[in-house]
């Protein structure tokens, strides 16, 4: 059991704030919080980070094949790609580096950050062991929805 309880929720302002600030600076892609309601989708990539440490969890971000092309072609300064590859998988597991990093120093003192992992497919579930706290948010940018989700988790997987 961590030794520092986070209140995932406590954290919405300050994710929505890097996010906003990640995308922004970095790919000039223009993002607010937003309301969609949370479907999985065929098509779509999901980039992770992991925290480990003092506190453990993850923080996601999940969205369809049209916005993964879209923050790779902002990100790398590239045309938007027609399908996934290495350079969307790379873009995307940058992204997910960026935020978390970013948000690493509003986590309790003593945490580590993973290398990102990418997931990208039609049917998948991305299951964070432990996990028993999360908070999802929305964002709403010019090529649709897109979510990102705070994982607290206390055990690890037997």
């Amino acid at each position: 059991m961590s030794n520092s309880i986070l209140q995932v929720e406590a954290y919405d302002s300050e994710v929505a704030r890097i996010v906003q600030d990640v995308l922004s600076t970095m790919t000039d892609y223009p993002v607010a919080p937003g309301a969609a309601p949370y479907t999985p989708h065929a098509g779509r990539v999901t980039c992770s980070v992991y925290f480990a440490g003092v506190w453990n969890g993850a923080v996601l971000i999940d969205c369809s094949l049209a916005m993964a092309f879209a923050f790779t072609s902002r990100l790398m300064g590239i045309p938007k790609p027609v399908q996934v590859d290495n350079d969307v998988f790379d873009a995307l597991g940058e992204l997910a580096n960026m935020v978390g990093g970013n948000l690493k120093p509003v986590l309790p003192r003593g945490v580590s950050l993973s290398i990102p992992s990418v997931v990208e497919g039609s049917h998948y579930s991305l299951h964070v062991c432990g996990a028993n706290r999360n908070k999802r948010m929305a964002f709403d940018g010019p090529d649709g929805p897109f979510w990102v989700t705070l994982v607290e988790t206390e055990d690890q997987c037997a």
